[in-house]
């Protein structure tokens, strides 16, 4: 059985997806499997528990963010470190070094125009990178052409970025006055930059529903050369708008895997750390592994057993799943 095109996947209803996926048609990269657990939040399995050092993330404005998305309310930001100014941002990085952090993931409430205020802190970053010898990743928000040149002379590991494929998502729940077209103009400047680009897609975005996933990706693949695609789905999150909102099923999110597994054959596919935990995760991350993905954050036990039985060779890293474009470059 040929594997199917992108479009005709996305357009499987979930019981003919569901016969696809146990079909095994779907093709991988290769048969290794990399698991993330970055020192974002406690993780013990046990096959591998995380490190409370080893990455850590950090908020350029602290809990503040001028779009106080309907899905998030800043809540995200509160599990941060707070490092609001260039000079907090240099002090924290000294002191997690002496702690034995060896990664940051820099990030940060955004402006009313979808960016985050990087540009004063461009040249600390290069610091934390070439004085304290941290790998940097950098979630940009929306950016203009100036700031990912000021990244790439700061010799970031990677531009982390969300793209969105709908217009009425992004207004609605994003409180953004801006569209898709300038998610584009986004990534074409952090690839004429010549920055490794991980661009984001969130499944279920609108209040669980797949809206613009697909065009999302279509996005990415016209507008620039990805290092890595990193997928993430909505959770609701407790005290925001949205948290009485469902989850996305989980066959939703595996569809958006194959899909991009099969837009980016050459690429990583990674299913990031923020969506829904419990059961829903379990049975998210076996689709998502026969979907074809190349990592996951966070897997549940019955995803690392379920990868086990099936022969791939597993890794473990105490990373965050953005290192995926630079350890599947080794394998």
């Amino acid at each position: 059985m040929l594997t199917p095109l992108p479009e005709t996947i996305w357009n499987l209803t979930h019981t003919d997806f569901q016969v696809l996926l146990d079909s095994g048609t779907l093709k991988r990269r290769n048969n290794t499997i990399y698991f993330y657990a970055p020192s974002f939040a406690y993780y013990h399995t046990k096959h591998f528990s995380s490190s409370t050092k080893t990455f850590s993330s950090i908020s350029l404005t602290g809990n503040s963010c001028a779009l106080n998305c309907k899905h998030c309310g800043g809540k995200i930001l509160q599990t941060m470190h707070s490092a609001p100014s260039p000079e907090d941002l240099f002090k924290l990085g000294v002191k997690l070094k002496s702690e034995g952090t060896q990664g940051v993931l820099i990030s940060g409430g955004c402006l009313p125009d979808g960016s985050v205020p990087l540009d004063a802190f461009a040249d600390v970053l290069g610091r934390l990178k070439h004085e304290l010898n941290l790998t940097v990743f950098v979630h940009t928000g929306l950016i203009y052409a100036n700031t990912a040149l000021l990244l790439k002379n700061a010799g970031i590991d990677a531009a982390l970025i969300d793209v969105l494929g709908s217009n009425a998502t992004m207004q609605q729940t994003l409180n953004l006055k801006y569209t898709t077209d300038d998610c584009a103009k986004s990534l074409k400047v952090l690839n004429q930059a010549k920055l490794n680009v991980m661009p984001h897609v969130t499944v279920g975005l609108n209040r669980g529903k797949l809206d613009g996933e697909h065009r999302a990706l279509q996005i990415i693949q016209e507008n620039c050369q990805p290092s890595a695609i990193v997928l993430i789905a909505f959770m609701p999150l407790p005290n925001t708008e949205m948290y009485r909102s469902p989850a996305p099923h989980p066959l939703d999110i595996a569809k958006v895997a194959a899909t991009a597994r099969q837009m980016f054959p050459d690429i990583p596919v990674v299913l990031g750390c923020m969506r829904p935990k419990g059961k829903l995760r379990a049975e998210t991350d076996v689709l998502v592994i026969k979907a074809g993905v190349d990592g996951l954050a966070f897997p549940s036990e019955e995803t690392i057993t379920y990868a086990k039985n099936m022969g791939y060779q597993i890794v473990f890293s105490p990373y965050c799943c953005a290192q995926i474009h630079l350890d599947s470059s080794r394998t």
